[in-house]
C-alpha cells in the first residue's frame, strides 16, 4: 500500500518526502469536560507562503492538515518517537491512499480525524471509505474541514461540512468536527482578511456548526497563524477545544495566545503507523482514554 505522490503535489506541498494523513482528538464542549488536562507549550512547520506556493496556487482539494503550518516553527532535531506515549491518534486525507484500519488500531492508535471537505464544493474522495472503516476497527473517528476563508462565508462552509461528513452522533466512536484553519497555502497568510474579519469568520463557522450539530467545533491551528491572523484572540477559548500544531521534541507544545490549554497536539508530520504506507501526522490527546470518550459522547 505505497502512496505515490505526484510531482504536482510535491510542488504544492513543498515537502516531497511527506505523505499526508491525520486524525486527532479534542476536548469537550465545556471547560468542565477538560478539567483533568495539563497545560501547554510549541508550534509547527511546512513551507506555507513560500515563493513556490505563491507561483503555484494550491488547487481546491489538494490542501491537507498542516500544509500551511509555518516552516519557521518546526524543530529540525525532532524525532517522531519522542511523544508516542499516552492516548495516540492520527489525521489523514486521500493523500494516505488505502488504509488498513484494523492494523492502525492494533498499533495503538485510539482516535483519528479525517479530511471530509474543503471550501463549499470539495469532498475528500477517501472519506466515505475511511470514516466507517475506522469505526468498525474500533478507532474513535471524526471529520475535519480545511478552511478557505477568502472564498466564502464561515456559515456557508460550516453548512457544507456538516452536510458532508462533519455531523455528529453519540455512538461512542464519533468526535466533534474540526475547523482546520491555518496559513493560506496559496498566498497571503491571513487570506486577505483583517483580524476582526477573521474573528467574525471563525465565529460564523462555529455558530453555524453548533446550530447544525449541537457540538462545539474543534479548532486546529498553529500559534503563529492564530496570533498573527486573529490578533491573539481569546474569544474561542471558552467555546472550542484546541488542537495545536507544533512539531517539536519539547515535552509540550507552545499554544496560541488566548487559549489556556490544548486538548490535542499534532506533534509530527512524519510519523509512521502500521496499516499506512508512508508518513502520517501523529497526534496526542491531552488526557486519558476515558476523557477521549467523554469528548466523543459530549459527557462531563
Amino acid at each position: 500500500m505505497h502512496l505515490h505522490r505526484s510531482l504536482t503535489h510535491r510542488l504544492f506541498s513543498g515537502r516531497a518526502r511527506r505523505t499526508r494523513a491525520g486524525a486527532a482528538v479534542v476536548l469537550g464542549a465545556s471547560l468542565a469536560m477538560v478539567a483533568g488536562l495539563t497545560s501547554p507549550s510549541a508550534a509547527s512547520s511546512p513551507a506555507a507562503g513560500s515563493d513556490t506556493k505563491k507561483k503555484n496556487p494550491v488547487p481546491l482539494g489538494h490542501a491537507y492538515m498542516g500544509m500551511g503550518v509555518e516552516k519557521q516553527q518546526s524543530s529540525p532535531e525532532y524525532s517522531p518517537l519522542d511523544h508516542t506515549s499516552g492516548v495516540q491518534g492520527i489525521d489523514v486525507s486521500h493523500w494516505q491512499g488505502t488504509i488498513n484500519w484494523t492494523s492502525v488500531r492494533n498499533s495503538g492508535i485510539q482516535f483519528a480525524w479525517m479530511k471530509a471537505t474543503e471550501g463549499t464544493t470539495y469532498k475528500d474522495p477517501s472519506f466515505n471509505r475511511n470514516y466507517p472503516a475506522a469505526y468498525h476497527a474500533g478507532v474513535i473517528r471524526g471529520a475535519y474541514h480545511f478552511a478557505r476563508p477568502n472564498s466564502s462565508s464561515g456559515a456557508a462552509q460550516a453548512r457544507f461540512f456538516a452536510s458532508n461528513g462533519g455531523a455528529w452522533s453519540r455512538d461512542n466512536r464519533t468526535l466533534p468536527g474540526v475547523l482546520d484553519i491555518e496559513s493560506n497555502p496559496s498566498g497571503a497568510k491571513c487570506y486577505g482578511l483583517s483580524e476582526s474579519a477573521m474573528r467574525n469568520w471563525i465565529l460564523d463557522f462555529y455558530n453555524t456548526y453548533k446550530a447544525r450539530t449541537t457540538r462545539d467545533v474543534v479548532i486546529y491551528t498553529s500559534p503563529s497563524w492564530w496570533n498573527d491572523c486573529t490578533g491573539r484572540w481569546s474569544g474561542m477559548a471558552n467555546r472550542s477545544p484546541l488542537w495545536v500544531a507544533h512539531w517539536t521534541s519539547a515535552h509540550s507544545p507552545t499554544i496560541p495566545s488566548g487559549f489556556p490549554f490544548y486538548t490535542v497536539w499534532q506533534y509530527t508530520s512524519t510519523g509512521r503507523v502500521a496499516g499506512i504506507s508512508g508518513n502520517v501526522d501523529r497526534d496526542k490527546f491531552n488526557g486519558s482514554s476515558s476523557r477521549l470518550l467523554a469528548l466523543a459522547n459530549n459527557t462531563p
